[in-house]
């Protein structure tokens, strides 16, 4: 039998991304929203749904979507782009602006995602490594903006894993350094109340990215959205799958972006049990939660403690985080996301008794 052809050469380095998606009674390792759409939004979900031809193809830009975001934002049809989740919009990002002789800004310790899809696409990278307390160096950032050579940089706000937000400040003398692309990722926005979206007035070289997976529990269904200029957002269309958001998708969202405020309350209650969780986490001897404006929760254990030990102790307890214990910058560190009260005195629970015995 011949062997086959080895693949592209870029992906020898790439480790597939793994979000360790086990089964367990207390899954708090994705940031999910642990609430599911509400049953009477549900309802509506099927009967838009009954209408959707299953024979034709969906309306490639969900023009009727994109018309609801853009309302809703104070921009034109024009300057909103869907995609199928996040993902999809942010490998066209590394399409577009990315590619041989061309040059990524990373902030590590970040998203993975982003630096994958810049080495799928053979991309150079340039890190500017966060400070101790995981916030933005900003000097450094702009010295390296100021070189010129930079084609796009990702900002996470709030920043994933460790929950940090970017301030508009931050962003907007990034924007003025530099003629590079600056997308703004603010996929965990609603749980921290703060956007850049007023900055879009001023600056055509920022674009922001949101998704319907967090605050609006459809990380099953796979939808994500940009706000843009929409000379950027003309390039993204250059490069995105043809139908890449399917019509029952479509439907989906269009119910659940329409009743978006019925949202609100569970979006106060993880806000909520936050701060319930980073209380009790800072109480645990050898334990050090740092502030998040997320939906989850980064924590450190101390030297003594085994994170990656502790990970499987909670997981075999039926209890699901996630382990970046050997991820660079997060040494034995852990992240859960913010359950309902009744997972998250589960994972408390689990995790001082695995603690206590160590």
């Amino acid at each position: 039998m011949r062997s086959v052809r080895a693949s592209a050469p870029q992906l020898a380095a790439i480790e597939p991304y793994d979000p360790k998606y086990i089964p367990a009674d207390v899954m708090i390792s994705a940031n999910e929203n642990s609430l599911d759409v509400p049953f009477e939004i549900r309802r509506e979900i099927e009967h838009e749904i009954r209408k959707v031809p299953f024979n034709r193809y969906p309306d490639p830009l969900a023009n009727d979507l994109r018309d609801m975001i853009a309302e809703a934002n104070g921009l034109d049809r024009d300057q909103v782009l869907m995609g199928n989740g996040g993902d999809e919009l942010l490998f066209d990002l590394a399409l577009a602006w990315g590619g041989p002789g061309r040059t990524f800004l990373n902030f590590p310790p970040t998203f993975s995602v982003y630096r994958n899809n810049a080495q799928l696409t053979n991309t150079a990278i340039v890190d500017v490594a966060r400070k101790e307390d995981f916030s933005l160096d900003e000097e450094a950032i702009l010295a390296r903006l100021a070189q010129g050579d930079i084609d796009y940089a990702i900002v996470t706000s709030p920043n994933n894993p460790t929950g940090g937000l970017a301030t508009g400040n931050i962003v907007r003398a990034m924007l003025e350094a530099s003629d590079a692309l600056i997308m703004v990722d603010e996929a965990y926005f609603e749980f921290s109340r703060y956007t850049v979206r007023p900055l879009l007035e001023e600056h055509d070289n920022l674009v922001i990215l949101r998704t319907f997976s967090k605050a609006f529990s459809l990380a099953g269904v796979r939808m994500g959205y940009l706000l843009g200029n929409s000379a950027v957002l003309n390039e993204f269309k250059k490069v995105r799958q043809p139908y890449s958001v399917d019509a029952v998708s479509q439907a989906i969202a269009r119910i659940v972006y329409a009743n978006r405020a019925q949202f609100e309350k569970g979006i106060d209650a993880i806000i909520e049990q936050r701060e319930v969780v980073f209380d009790a986490l800072n109480s645990l001897e050898g334990v050090s939660a740092f502030p998040s404006d997320s939906n989850y929760i980064l924590f450190k254990l101390d030297e003594r403690i085994d994170a990656g030990k502790v990970w499987a102790d909670l997981l075999e307890a039926g209890v699901l985080v996630r382990d970046f214990s050997r991820s660079a910058g997060l040494e034995n560190c852990l992240r859960a996301s913010i359950g309902t009260p009744e997972e998250n005195e589960r994972f408390l629970q689990e995790l001082v008794r695995i603690v206590n015995m160590t």
